[in-house]
């Protein structure tokens, strides 16, 4: 590599960062960004040239560099978090937000995001109180249990529990429940890192009840029987779990703590509300013994990101008081949308809540839907026909039951240009591809959302036919 003086010539026809920053094609940069903005962008593009320089490449032109500062900007643009329409057929799409939150959730957030809000001040006595009174009772009077605590995260709802109550001691898992769900959150990993000391009992297809008082025998720090759901791991065939109830009797004979990882936190069953079955509800779980249940909000809850914990008073008085629990409570404006959302619940207004009308929507409404699009769209020279499919509900729940739908099908001569061509629209489109068809499903598309889906197929199909 030569760096020495046959280097220095090129190196002085590097743009200017002034010339780059006025360059024609930025303007829509220095409108968003400003210009101080821009600025930052061409200094580090200018130092990337002048690195090529070095390294024996040819100087680019400022047309070349405005090119490279447009597409930096492009891609800081589209990292933003921005609404998309999710046509992919999957509920609680983890990737695209998992649960859209309810008219009434935003309000409450629009609300508590433009002044001052009643977060941790009794109105009363004008003196400091605690946070999440409102969503705490709430989720105590929906599960029957005696307390309830609310933080950021179901991870962060299992790793209080375990590092509130069991640092230093040992907790009994079946083997068949050490999973590892979205976002890389393995059971052991998070057990490890709550200080406690991981016990596995029984087998990867078969765990029994006597797998547990085996270990209880055998460990003498042994002090929680741990019970998670599996999200999205399915097992068939040859296997056996040890039953709740069991387990909670297990533990009150012996002493021991049982407590639950259940995940995705439903409220309602399921199977009466939509025909699903096999969720475990979170009400059940307490009656049938489980001292403490920790589960997600976001998803078929159907409310902002967060976690719960609810259970004994005496066990959640005491995680409420660890140091963790301030590391790990809930920001004001999901705590808003969380009362909201759990205020439907308590007034049985299961309909205002997106993921659990989705669900419940009867697939005769969601075929007419559908057949609204593909008149809409034939005319406008788009050939469009509905298909009966199956959708998921997503977020580790009810792991690859089927979801009864109709969607929108379009034969193109690339799917592949198509679904790139939707994302890049605005809003976004999220299709699925099967059999390189793309398919539209009118289950997951909100309910205001027709008019831009149809208008972003038009301009998509539009712009592969130019």
């Amino acid at each position: 590599m030569d760096t020495g003086a046959d280097a220095k010539p090129e190196l002085r026809l590097i743009p200017k960062i002034d010339a780059l920053v006025r360059h024609p094609e930025l303007k829509e940069a220095r409108a968003a960004l400003g210009e101080p903005g821009v600025v930052e962008l061409a200094r580090l593009i200018a130092a990337d040239v002048r690195r090529e320089i070095l390294a024996g490449a040819p100087a680019s032109s400022l047309d070349a560099c405005a090119e490279r500062v447009r597409q930096h900007y492009l891609a800081l643009a589209t990292s933003r978090m921005r609404r998309v329409i999710n046509a992919t057929g999957v509920v609680l799409h983890t990737n695209l937000g998992r649960a859209p939150l309810s008219q009434e959730a935003v309000e409450a957030v629009t609300l508590a995001a433009r002044g001052y809000e009643v977060l941790e001040v009794d109105v009363e006595s004008g003196k400091r109180g605690g946070r999440g009174g409102f969503a705490e009772r709430a989720l105590s009077s929906l599960t029957g249990a005696e307390a309830a605590l609310v933080v950021n995260n179901n991870a962060a709802a299992v790793l209080l529990v375990l590092a509130g109550l069991a640092r230093g001691r040992g907790v009994v898992v079946s083997r068949g429940e050490l999973v590892e769900i979205g976002g890389g959150f393995r059971v052991p990993e998070v057990m490890q890192s709550s200080g406690a000391r991981l016990i596995e009992v029984g087998t990867t297809n078969r765990t029994r009840i006597g797998d547990f008082a085996r270990a209880l025998d055998e460990h003498a720090d042994a002090d929680v029987l741990l019970r998670v759901h599996p999200g999205n791991f399915k097992q068939i065939g040859f296997v056996e779990a040890a039953d709740r109830r069991e387990l909670a009797r297990l533990a009150v004979d012996r002493g021991k703590l049982f407590v639950e990882d259940l995940g995705g936190g439903a409220l309602v069953d399921l199977e009466a509300h939509a025909g699903l079955s096999g969720e475990p509800l979170a009400r059940e779980c307490i009656r049938q013994g489980a001292m403490l249940v920790c589960f997600s909000c976001d998803k078929v809850l159907g409310g902002p990101q967060a976690g719960a914990i609810v259970g004994r008073s005496s066990l959640v008085d005491k995680l409420r008081k660890d140091p963790l629990a301030r590391a790990l409570r809930l920001g004001p404006l999901p705590l808003a949308a969380l009362e909201a959302t759990l205020a439907s619940y308590l007034a049985g207004d299961f309909g205002a809540i997106p993921v659990l009308a989705m669900l419940a929507m009867p697939l005769a409404e969601v075929e007419a839907r559908v057949m609204r699009w593909c008149e809409l769209l034939r005319g406008a020279d788009v050939d469009a026909v509905p298909v009966h499919t199956e959708g998921r509900v997503g977020g580790g729940t009810l792991a690859e039951e089927p979801l009864p739908t109709v969607a929108l099908c379009l034969e193109v001569p690339s799917a592949a240009e198509l679904v790139r061509s939707l994302r890049a629209g605005e809003p976004p489109v999220f299709a699925r591809v099967h059999e390189e068809r793309v398919l539209f499903d009118g289950r997951t598309v909100l309910p205001h959302e027709d008019d831009d889906l149809v208008r972003a197929i038009i301009a998509a199909v539009r712009a592969l036919r130019t």
